[in-house]
């Protein structure tokens, strides 16, 4: 938990709860940002950016108190079913319900062939197919007690276009997408479950080892019809369409500015 002003009111306790996964900045920020906004309480989680994440909780526990909380952990705990239970139990005690929940986490980058190891897969499997699918499991209670739902992030790289050089990446992302729609089969009609599939929504951080230099950026954009990358508002406005979208399930949003149409797979 974290410190909340006392100068502002806390918000009313049937609010609906919306956990996002890897929310402490970039795209899962964005999210738990308009979710508050609209009224969410929000719970923020992270593994190892807890800096960022208690400084968002703080910020949003100023406008409206005891409306957003933090939870660190290593999705990896979905590897043991004690670790997944105690998660989930404290996912829960946040404010005892759970009304949508964001796959958002994931871990991007590229696996060569011919010096593809072990722990890539491992890791990219983890955090693109094998948490989200885990954790929706032992979520899907107290969702279905909410009548409540499951957005996943997924890729428009996960299906049929896939990026040269990330192999092991493309198939976690493409195995996430099929959980959605197999989940959207096996929750209904209690819980629905869509995806969103970014395109270049927003760049690689400048000092991460995924950076794009500035040929490579304008080369990008000179391919999306909409002439711009896109920008985490964006696909937050689509995950709460989704959360409030009570007749669509197993559909997968494009949201890409058009770059889909003329993606030939590759670089």
């Amino acid at each position: 938990m974290t410190q909340t002003s006392k100068n502002t009111q806390p918000m009313m306790a049937s609010a609906p709860v919306m956990l996002v996964t890897g929310s402490a900045k970039r795209i899962g920020a964005a999210i738990i940002r308009a979710a508050h906004k609209q009224g969410y309480r929000v719970i923020i989680h992270c593994h190892h950016s807890e800096q960022e994440a208690y400084a968002l909780a703080d910020a949003l526990n100023n406008t409206c108190a005891h409306s957003a909380v933090v939870i660190v952990a290593d999705l990896a705990v979905v590897n043991h079913i004690d670790t997944l239970a105690q998660l989930t139990k404290i996912i829960m005690q946040a404010f005892g319900q759970l009304d949508v929940l964001v796959h958002n986490a994931s871990r991007f980058y590229p696996t060569l062939l011919g010096s593809i190891n072990y722990d890539q897969w491992d890791e990219l499997l983890l955090t693109n197919a094998k948490a989200p699918l885990l954790l929706s499991q032992s979520l899907y209670p107290y969702l279905k007690n909410q009548q409540g739902c499951i957005i996943s992030l997924l890729d428009i790289h996960a299906h049929d276009k896939p990026f040269a050089n990330y192999t092991v990446y493309n198939m976690a992302k493409a195995a996430h997408r099929m959980m959605v729609q197999s989940l959207a089969l096996d929750m209904a009609p209690d819980v629905r479950v869509n995806g969103i599939a970014p395109g270049v929504n927003i760049l690689p951080d400048a000092d991460s080892d995924q950076a794009l230099d500035s040929e490579q950026q304008s080369n990008i954009i000179s391919s999306i019809p909409m002439q711009r990358i896109g920008i985490p508002a964006d696909i937050a406005h689509s995950v709460l369409y989704l959360a409030q979208a009570s007749y669509v399930t197993g559909e997968i949003i494009t949201v890409d500015g058009g770059r889909s149409l003329t993606l030939a797979g590759g670089n």
